[in-house]
């Protein structure tokens, strides 16, 4: 079940966690914290957990986040991937990415991890993306968090009346700033910039991190050479405002750079002494017996790597230029750009369809998919780009025929089923939006994506179960950061004289879900987007 938080005191002592944004000040010490259970002492991990899911949702009410199955799965695969290599391989992790496009990524209480869409699209190469996660990841594994909360103490009170309502309330005031603008300033946590973390941190976060990239699989090397590219556009002098965010949050130093390189060489140079097979670094019996990376669609792990050199990475980095920008620039960027020497790539290709898909132009979209789908036919996301062209050209029939054979081939995958279900219920008949909304419904259970549970509600709505459409709905609202407005539907919903035994439990169950989080955000009177003014009754 979607809404599921927790009790009223929990969700104070989560609030409190907001005062991150008030780091400690530099230390020269480099030795890794120990700080055995008084992490746990400051915040408990249900706690953190809960905190990482409200500030989640906040961002959602604010449509700060790249919405979409394919980018989900993959940044998640990827993150999981890491963290199999990391120190906490069972720990909770959530990796999300937010459509801002400046170049950095922060991490927040509860293993959630968000990388700007900006920093996802400079990068060259997957393993300077994965460099910044495990960074991200360090930070996390470390208890850094949880030792900034603990030197910042006193301001707690301040922080946790931002928590929860000062985007909010930017959002909903008159002053014409934009989500981001408010964002970054009146709510410092979920940007990081507000996160001092001290110079031991961050060079603690980049050892850690380069041992985890050297786990799963990556080149140690490529977080120092990441950082290094993003501070050489500092050399020609250029102002504050023109410093990549990521290096105002993440100072380096050349120092920093080069113990970073350092690290990575010896590790390389130990990879080199060891049997084929083994790991860089050598953890304990519950690191050693760590499941395998965490993927969404299990029968990824079946399929065979790709043999025609198409780069899935490549692809994901251009779906995200495309998904966070506006497509009628990026039409006219990419249609300029083929021209230039190596630009003309598999990747690009695709991005320039997807940005016509966007754009309405559906056939030339098709015209752009077509050689490529000819070169690489057992491309998922390539197929589907064709399938979502086809759709929006007003080819239905051919459009349908493709996801249902999307969805032989890949019966678990959200992105195929969410985009066949869609399809389905947008002109289609009864029948039709049944079957729609019997594809979504396996994937509700451990859903927080509030796409799902709309897509779902208009399928049952058209297939004529209202009850379970009101349900749906009101767990989208929830999880879009409107807390009231999901109370209010599953109270009108409970009025109605049709509901069987079983649907009337579960509205009564959601409603006492909800109850205790409505009445401490009236009682601390924090704003929500649902609830601007942060009324009491």
């Amino acid at each position: 079940m979607a809404m599921a938080p927790r009790p009223a005191p929990r969700l104070l002592t989560a609030l409190v966690t907001a005062c991150l944004a008030f780091g400690a000040g530099a230390q020269e010490d480099i030795r890794l914290p120990d700080l055995g259970s008084s992490a746990d002492a400051l915040i408990s991990p249900q706690d953190a957990q809960d905190y990482g899911a409200a500030m989640l949702r906040q961002m959602r009410s604010l449509d700060m986040v790249v919405e979409d199955p394919l980018l989900d799965d993959y940044v998640n695969d990827l993150g999981y991937r890491l963290v199999a290599g990391s120190d906490q391989p069972k720990g909770h992790f959530t990796f999300i990415i937010v459509k801002d496009p400046q170049i950095n990524a922060f991490a927040a209480p509860g293993g959630y991890i968000a990388v700007n869409s900006g920093l996802i699209e400079i990068t060259r190469e997957e393993s300077e993306l994965a460099g910044v996660i495990a960074h991200e990841i360090g930070h996390i594994t470390q208890n850094h968090l949880q030792r900034a909360f603990e030197a910042s103490k006193k301001d707690a009170p301040l922080m946790a009346l931002v928590l929860l309502g000062a985007i909010a309330a930017g959002a909903s005031s008159h002053s014409g700033d934009s989500p981001m603008a408010v964002l970054a300033a009146g709510q410092g946590l979920l940007a990081q910039r507000s996160i001092n973390f001290t110079r031991k941190d961050e060079v603690e976060a980049d050892r850690v991190g380069i041992h985890t990239l050297a786990n799963a699989g990556f080149d140690p090397r490529a977080m120092a050479g990441f950082f290094e590219r993003m501070q050489d556009t500092l050399r020609a002098g250029s102002g504050g405002a023109d410093v990549p965010a990521l290096l105002q949050t993440h100072p380096v130093t050349l120092a920093r750079i080069s113990d970073a390189k350092s690290r990575a060489s010896a590790l390389l140079d130990a990879q080199k002494l060891r049997p084929s097979g083994s790991t860089l670094v050598h953890g304990d019996w519950e690191k050693t017996t760590a499941p395998i990376a965490y993927v969404r669609d299990p029968t990824t792990l079946l399929a065979a790597p790709p043999k025609d050199g198409l780069d899935t990475y490549a692809l994901m980095r251009e779906r995200t230029r495309v998904l966070a920008g506006d497509a009628s620039k990026l039409i006219q960027y990419y249609s300029a750009s083929f021209s230039t020497p190596g630009f003309d790539t598999p990747a690009h290709r695709y991005g320039y369809a997807l940005a016509l898909i966007r754009g309405s132009y559906g056939a030339q979209a098709i015209a752009q998919l077509e050689p490529l789908l000819a070169a690489h036919p057992d491309s998922l996301v390539l197929d589907l780009a064709m399938a979502d062209a086809q759709l929006q050209e007003g080819l239905r029939a051919e459009a349908l025929a493709r996801y249902a054979q999307l969805n032989s081939r890949s019966p678990r995958n959200r992105a195929v089923a969410l985009a066949y279900a869609k399809a389905l219920t947008a002109g289609g008949d009864t029948a039709q939006a049944g079957t729609a909304a019997a594809l979504l419904r396996p994937f509700l259970d451990n859903a927080d994506e509030p796409d799902i549970y709309r897509s779902y509600a208009r399928a049952s709505d058209k297939a004529g179960d209202r009850v379970r459409a009101g349900e749906a709905y009101a767990d989208a609202s929830y999880l879009s950061g409107r807390p009231f407005d999901a109370m209010e539907q599953l109270k009108r919903l409970l009025k109605r004289d049709d509901l069987d035994y079983y649907a009337r439990a579960r509205i009564q169950s959601r409603i006492a879900d909800l109850t205790p989080l409505l009445l401490e955000l009236r009682k601390r009177k924090i704003q929500t987007a649902d609830n601007p003014d942060g009324r009491s009754q």
